[in-house]
C-alpha cells in the first residue's frame, strides 16, 4: 500500500464519501477493508471523547493511522439537543426519518428566529491506540419547518447553514440536502474540522509513516 494511507473509522458509507472527498491526495480506507471486529461504545459526553474513543479503538485493530469523526446536531431552543444522541434521537440508532420527525416536533410553533442551531464536528487521529491529533470544526445555521432535498444523510434535509454561496434562487437558503456535495464539503462542519486535520497531516506525514513501520 501507498505510504499515505488512512483508515476512516465509520460503516456509514455516506459519511466515508464525504470524508474521502476532503483527503486527496491520500489513500483512502474504510472499516469495510478489514476484517470485523469489536467496536468500542461511543459512551462519552462530548464529540471530541466519542471520537478519540472511535478512533482510538480502531487503532488498535488496524496498522494504519486511523480517523474518526463525531458530529451531531445542536439546537439552541433545545439546550443543545440532540448533541451527542443525533444519530439515536428518536431511540434507534440511524433512523434519520425517525430522528428528523422528533426534531420538527420538538420544534413545533418555535418561531423562525428561535430555531437556530449549528452542527459540530471533532476528528481524531490514531495509531496503535494512542491519540495524536484532533481537530474542530463547526457550521451555524438554523432548522427549517420542514424537510427538503434528497441529498446527504442525518438531519441535511432540516439544517439550513448561513453561510449560503449558491442560493440566489432560495429565499430561505438552501439546506445540505438541496446542495450539491462540492458545495457542502466547502463549508460544512466536517469540512472545516477536516481541513485542519488535512494541514496536521501534511506537517506530520513523514513522521506518520516511520510510526506505521
Amino acid at each position: 500500500m501507498k505510504s499515505r494511507t488512512v483508515v476512516i473509522c465509520s460503516h456509514n458509507a455516506k459519511k466515508a464519501r464525504e470524508l474521502t472527498a476532503l483527503l486527496p491526495g491520500w489513500e483512502v480506507l474504510t472499516l469495510a477493508d478489514f476484517p470485523p471486529f469489536p467496536q468500542p461504545e461511543e459512551d462519552a459526553s462530548t464529540f471530541a471523547d466519542n471520537a478519540a474513543i472511535k478512533a482510538a479503538g480502531s487503532s488498535k485493530n488496524i496498522p494504519h493511522l486511523c480517523l474518526a469523526d463525531d458530529s451531531g446536531l445542536c439546537v439552541d431552543a433545545l439546550g443543545g439537543q440532540p448533541g451527542v444522541h443525533s444519530a439515536r434521537f428518536a431511540g434507534r440508532h440511524g433512523d434519520d426519518a425517525a430522528n428528523n420527525q422528533k426534531l420538527l416536533e420538538m420544534l413545533h410553533g418555535v418561531a423562525r428566529e428561535k430555531r437556530t442551531a449549528h452542527f459540530a464536528c471533532v476528528v481524531a487521529a490514531a495509531l496503535r491506540g494512542e491519540i495524536l491529533h484532533t481537530a474542530e470544526g463547526r457550521c451555524d445555521g438554523w432548522i427549517a419547518s420542514a424537510p427538503a432535498g434528497d441529498g446527504g444523510f442525518g438531519y441535511d434535509p432540516l439544517f439550513i447553514p448561513d453561510d449560503q454561496p449558491d442560493a440566489a434562487f432560495f429565499s430561505d437558503g438552501k439546506t445540505f440536502a438541496q446542495m450539491s456535495a462540492d458545495i457542502k464539503n466547502r463549508i460544512s462542519h466536517r469540512a472545516h474540522a477536516m481541513r485542519k486535520m488535512v494541514v496536521w497531516l501534511q506537517s506530520h506525514h513523514s513522521e506518520m509513516s516511520l510510526l506505521e513501520k
